[in-house]
């Protein structure tokens, strides 16, 4: 159970600004700027494209209301990145004030960028909101999920209370492109209702900016739920492709957004996917 100290601490904002440039063969991250908890160690590049892999680190652990992450990353033209997180970001029930999340990234011309965080786990009375922008220039390429677990089932709590609210978008040239929105209301009737999400508790959605007829029948093909009652749906809107995942096991949601993100990669990056090590760890 969470503590009550938990309930009332003090809100701790954090800023992380980074800035990714090619040089030479490889993907450097050229510019780092944070503030508070919220920071990357060293890169990695294990890929013989000289892409540049960074965890983002939050070592509290958990956000709190009144908390405000800020991520803020930019791949300059023929840069590529991916981004991900070492673990699980828990928002934590609140008294009342509610935690803020944005994560704002800007492709250059050429450029690619990956955002690929581990679950989000929403607990019971947490309080949160969650937005991504996206900034794509002509030729930028862009691949991103989210996870949402909402409560803690296997320790009771099955999100009784609270309120989670995630917004997507994404601009090409300054044009909107998507609006993505997900309200997940405790008191709402989507959580439970049949025509909803009828008692499920993680839902998930990979976007990337690619689209053909072969890349949809293969990935319909391919990435098939693990578990009845689980549902893998994907749709394609203009130059992007959309898969959406609705279960009950955030490790079954990585493994379909796994499987569909190294079908996705290769039609949009021209390459296989290659895990981060920390996935592993």
């Amino acid at each position: 159970m969470q503590s009550v100290s938990a309930l009332r601490a003090p809100a701790w904002p954090a800023e992380l600004e980074l800035g990714f440039a090619r040089r030479g063969d490889k993907t450097v991250i050229e510019r780092r700027r944070h503030r508070g908890p919220l920071l990357v160690q060293r890169p990695f590049h294990p890929e013989a494209d000289g892409t540049c892999h960074v965890y983002v680190l939050h070592p509290p652990g958990g956000v709190v209301g009144g908390d405000e992450l800020v991520l803020d990353a930019e791949a300059a033209r023929g840069a590529s990145a991916l981004l991900t997180t070492p673990a699980a970001t828990k928002l934590y029930r609140t008294n009342g004030a509610r935690a803020s999340l944005r994560q704002t990234f800007r492709v250059g011309s050429g450029a690619s960028l990956e955002w690929l965080p581990q679950e989000t786990i929403a607990f019971g009375g947490s309080q949160a909101t969650s937005t991504t922008s996206v900034h794509l220039e002509a030729g930028a390429r862009y691949l991103g999920w989210e996870i949402t677990c909402l409560g803690r089932p296997a320790s009771g709590d099955d999100f009784s209370t609270g309120s989670f609210r995630q917004c997507t978008e994404i601009r090409r040239n300054g044009r909107l492109i998507l609006i993505d929105r997900t309200h997940a209301d405790s008191a709402g009737a989507l959580r439970r209702a049949a025509w909803g999400w009828a008692g499920r508790s993680v839902y998930a959605t990979l976007v990337a900016t690619t689209a053909s007829t072969a890349l949809l029948a293969a990935l319909r093909a391919s990435v098939t739920p693990e578990c009845a009652g689980d549902l893998f749906a994907v749709t394609t809107q203009s130059e992007l492709t959309i898969c959406r995942w609705l279960g009950s096991s955030a490790e079954q949601a990585r493994r379909a957004l796994g499987a569909a993100w190294s079908l996705i990669r290769a039609e949009l990056l021209g390459k296989p996917a290659c895990p981060p090590r920390i996935w592993t760890t």
